[in-house]
Formats: structure tokens, sequence, C-alpha cells
């Protein structure tokens, strides 16, 4: 099926280029990175863009470097890229697997991260790892820079802090003080290419400290900050984890649609969250050395 607006196409030669398209069209332009969202939305009619700026094959947002400040990855870089970086399995594992559960292998070798983050839906796999990474967006625009802390970018659903002449450059995972590891589960139909009925991220650190995120039972991904002051310097326990799950209401907010009753989402989250707690926490004591997503 053809697309059903009429639009002008820009493929920038650099990033300032695309920065002057942005300034000049405003909410009338999109910007495609790798496509997999946007391509749709045409198709369907739901977005009418008086123009596309294909950004992909911008060099300044294809890089994936780790130094002393953390992960950076530029706004074009593929999900497939991070699942078989070395850098990021060596020092963000958990990043790789929840990107290792986006789609299929074709949306993986097309779809990008900072696409993926720039969409803000609410069953959005990458967010709950980059929450609890505590990752940064870097914003662009032809007047300024800024970043935005991935807790504070999620104002709504399929809503980013992204003002319109602004571009996502990249996203920056600052590196744990402590000894981390992580995990995440993903409730799906099958194990496959799904979008997620629920997940759930955990980062386990040295000295009982724990990170955990949601997304796709609610209308943004966000940390469950209360059950993480809970847990707080606590060994696990099964009477610590029971009281845990009884916060779960409290952090979450699901809905009932094609792929899951509310019910069945809040009861699965608390069976997702004990199962990723005790993962993290074996592997960060040595006990489980594959790095992977669980599907529940």
């Amino acid at each position: 099926m053809a697309a059903v607006h009429n639009f002008n196409y820009l493929k920038p030669s650099s990033l300032d280029e695309a920065l002057a398209a942005l300034a000049q069209y405003g909410d009338n332009a999109r910007v495609l990175a790798g496509g997999t969202d946007i391509a749709l939305q045409l198709k369907e009619g739901t977005i009418a863009p008086d123009i596309v700026i294909d950004i992909k094959g911008l060099k300044e947002l294809s890089a994936l470097t780790h130094d002393d400040d953390g992960l950076h990855i530029g706004a074009v870089v593929s999900f497939s890229q991070i699942v078989q970086s070395e850098i990021v399995r060596e020092h963000f594992p958990l990043l790789a697997a929840a990107a290792g559960t986006v789609g299929s292998v074709g949306i993986r070798n097309r779809a990008t991260l900072g696409g993926n983050v720039c969409s803000a839906v609410p069953s959005l796999d990458s967010g709950p790892t980059l929450l609890v990474y505590e990752a940064v967006a870097h914003l662009k625009s032809a007047e300024r820079e800024r970043d935005v802390p991935l807790a504070e970018w999620f104002v709504g659903p399929k809503q980013p802090a992204l003002r319109s002449d602004e571009l996502l450059t990249g996203v920056t995972l600052p590196n744990p003080e402590k000894n981390a590891a992580g995990c995440y589960v993903k409730l799906g139909r099958y194990a496959g290419e799904d979008l997620a009925q629920a997940g759930v991220g955990v980062l386990a650190l040295d000295g009982h400290e724990y990170r955990i995120a949601f997304c796709a039972v609610g209308p943004i991904p966000k940390r469950a900050t209360s059950i993480e002051a809970l847990l707080q310097g606590k060994e696990l326990s099964d009477a610590l984890l029971d009281e845990a799950k009884t916060l779960v209401p409290e952090m979450i907010s699901p809905i009932t649609d094609i792929r899951a009753s509310k019910e069945y989402r809040l009861l699965m989250v608390k069976v997702m969250l004990e199962r990723g707690l005790k993962t993290a926490m074996s592997r960060l004591n040595g006990e489980t050395t594959t790095f992977r997503a669980l599907w529940v």
C-alpha cells in the first residue's frame, strides 16, 4: 500500500543540514532513523508531514563507544549493532539482552535505539533498561543543545520530551559505580516478534541496591521507586519479595486491550518482578553467566 499523503523527502549530508530543516518545518517535519514506525504511519495516514528528514546516513550519529563516562550510542545505531557489540555485552549486558527482544532480526537490523526512544510508546522494550541504567538523552537544535535524563523523557503515551526543532543525537548510559548485573523479563504471547504485554527491567548492584522499571503496564515506562526503597540495603528473601509484590498495584496502571487483560498483566508483573530480582542477584553473584532476557 502506498503512502496516502504527499510529502517532501530530504536526506541531509550533515547534521547541520538536518537541524536547519527541523528549524524551518518544526511540527510539520518527521525524522526517519530506522523507519520501522514512520513507514507504517505514513501508509496508514496517521501522520501527514510536509517533509520527512532521513538521518540514517549521518556519520555524526552512528557512533557506539565506551569510555570512563559510560556507553555512548548514536541516534542511528541499530538494535542489531547493540546486540552484536562486544562492548555492550561486556559492560551493559542488560541492554544487549533487552535489545534482542525487539521485533525480529529484520526489524532489529533496521530499527534504531534513537527512533525507539523517540516513539515513547508504553510498550518500549528499551525503556526499562535505559531507566535502570539512568541513561541521558542528548538533544540538539540549530540554536541549542540540552540533556534530558530518561527519567524525565517520557511525558505521556507517545510523547517524548522533544521539541519540534530538536533532534535526538544519542543516548549515554553512565557506568554503574558498583558491580552490577541485570535482567529484562518480557511477557509476550510467544517468544519472538511481539510487543510486550508487560516488561520488567531489574538492575542489582553491590550493597543490595536495586533499580526496577516497568513498561507496557502504564501510560509511560517508569521506575518502581517505592519497591526500590523497600528493598534498599536488604538481602532478598521470600518474605521480602512477597512484601515487594504487594506494592506492584501502586506502581502500575495496566489496561485491557487485544493482547492482554489488566488483571492478567497485574498478576504476571508480580511473577516477573520476583523472577527478575532473583535472576539479577544470581548473575551478580556469578551463579548465572548467560545474560539474556527472560520470556514469560
